[in-house]
């Protein structure tokens, strides 16, 4: 198989990462595409990207890890506020190694890999990042999922992990409702629901009521991570675990918003 296609196999997926990282699609989108760029413009970096996922992800990492010493830099010398606000668009490390462990299914050696940490440094920094999240304030969550036994076990997880259920639709029509009634904090959102109707459809209707962190969960999330139009910020792959959920609510939580920076 050529590079290219080797690449490309694996670019929905980064993609998927780098926007869980970022907070935002565009700004996920666009450190992926210049990590593309770079390696057409270096031969090193090229090459060592004919190691496969790992080595891809791997040099994802350095171009991240460079670009938020960049945000940490501007930082300085601003008001505390404003400082606070730039030092926040970076996840730290702890939560990067939960994403790979658990959003991305890397073991922790390929993980440690990836950060360039020997592997206990990774399974403490994930542990950190778990503690973290069960710090964080509860949210009001939506489900919207159509499959009854789904939509139950994603009750008792969102409950098991601190939060609360703000309702549960199996339609977009019956996803206004609650909204109307009572907006949630978060949304968890599946893509095909009961009557034929879009979980993005339904997300939209919601947001057009205000800001709530929102993540989809779908069989395909290669389907939603083009990187050609507007598309998801957070995806969860079906069958999910307990851990790639609580990454993704602890991360989309984090930024407060599934909307991409303008």
């Amino acid at each position: 198989m050529s590079l290219g296609n080797k690449v490309a196999a694996d670019l929905p997926f980064l993609r998927r990462y780098a926007r869980a990282l970022a907070g935002s699609q565009e700004l996920g989108d666009a450190q992926v595409r210049a990590l593309l760029e770079a390696a057409v413009a270096d031969a090193g970096l090229r090459a060592s990207l004919d190691g496969g996922r790992v080595a891809l992800y791997r040099a994802f990492n350095l171009q991240w890890s460079s670009s938020s010493a960049s945000v940490a830099d501007e930082a300085e010398g601003l008001h505390e506020a404003a400082a606070q606000a730039q030092l926040r668009k970076i996840t730290p490390l702890s939560r990067q190694a939960l994403l790979l462990t658990t959003l991305e299914d890397f073991s922790p050696d390929q993980a440690a890999d990836i950060l360039g940490l020997a592997v206990t440094d990774v399974e403490d920094l994930v542990r950190e990042a778990i503690a973290e999240i069960a710090r964080e304030t509860a949210a009001a969550v939506l489900i919207i999922e159509d499959e009854p036994l789904i939509s139950m076990q994603l009750e008792e997880l969102v409950r098991s992990l601190g939060h609360d259920i703000a309702g549960t639709a199996a339609t977009r029509s019956q996803a206004q409702t609650v909204a109307a009634d009572t907006m949630p904090g978060l949304v968890l959102a599946d893509i095909q629901l009961a009557d034929g109707s879009s979980g993005l459809d339904a997300v939209d209707d919601i947001l057009a009521l205000g800001e709530v962190p929102v993540i989809f969960i779908t069989a395909y999330p290669e389907r939603l991570l083009t990187g050609c139009c507007r598309e998801p910020t957070y995806l969860i792959t079906k069958p999910f675990t307990e851990a790639s959920v609580r990454a993704a609510i602890g991360q989309a939580l984090f930024f407060g918003s599934s909307r991409p920076v303008e």
